[in-house]
């Protein structure tokens, strides 16, 4: 059986998650980690834009493939 070993930001997590186990302190967590990330991501694709990299054209071109698949 091959060891996993966790990253600082899932050791931080799961010491985190052992003071409440509770199923609402729980979902306020990924509540909370979720809008955090949707930030970082508004701000990247504002500069993205700003920058011209990004454009309507480009966002109807993803809208339609499988990112899954990638």
């Amino acid at each position: 059986m091959e060891a996993t070993i966790l990253t600082p930001t899932q050791q931080h997590l799961l010491k985190l998650f052992s003071f409440n186990r509770s199923e609402a302190y729980a979902r306020e967590v990924q509540e909370v980690l979720m809008r955090h990330f949707q930030e970082k991501l508004d701000k990247e694709a504002d500069r993205l834009w700003d920058e011209g990299i990004l454009d309507q054209q480009q966002l109807d071109k993803i809208r339609h493939e499988d990112l899954h698949k990638k």
